[in-house]
């Protein structure tokens, strides 16, 4: 905002200051970067998590010896588990569908999740 009424006002000689913070464009590249990182991780852990309990739901289903309590739980687990697992992986995918829709190319660039933010 700043960045444009200097725009403006550069024909007149003018230079709009104040106290504070002047916001820069750089500013919001790295709240652009922060926020996709972090939901880059989210991302990642949470795949990471539901992977993890899948398994160990498989395993407990397998080590019941035929016990209907342990059975009926570990089914629920698993259950729940693959459940959590589509909703990360359809979030991602609306979202990245919607930012593709919207024109936005990276709101999810994964590649940068580990590169130190400057």
């Amino acid at each position: 905002m700043v960045q444009i009424t200097n725009k403006i006002l550069a024909a007149q000689s003018y230079q709009l200051t104040g106290p504070g913070i002047q916001p820069t464009s750089n500013s919001v590249g790295q709240l652009e970067k922060i926020i996709s990182s972090v939901i880059g991780i989210l991302t990642i852990f949470g795949v990471i998590y539901f992977t993890i309990q899948i398994i160990l739901a498989g395993f407990t289903m397998i080590s019941s010896q035929g016990d209907p309590k342990e059975l009926e739980s570990s089914k629920k687990r698993l259950t729940t588990n693959v459940l959590g697992l589509a909703i990360i992986i359809l979030a991602y995918g609306i979202g990245a569908l919607l930012a593709k829709l919207l024109g936005i190319n990276s709101i999810f660039d994964l590649s940068t999740v580990f590169v130190q933010i400057k």
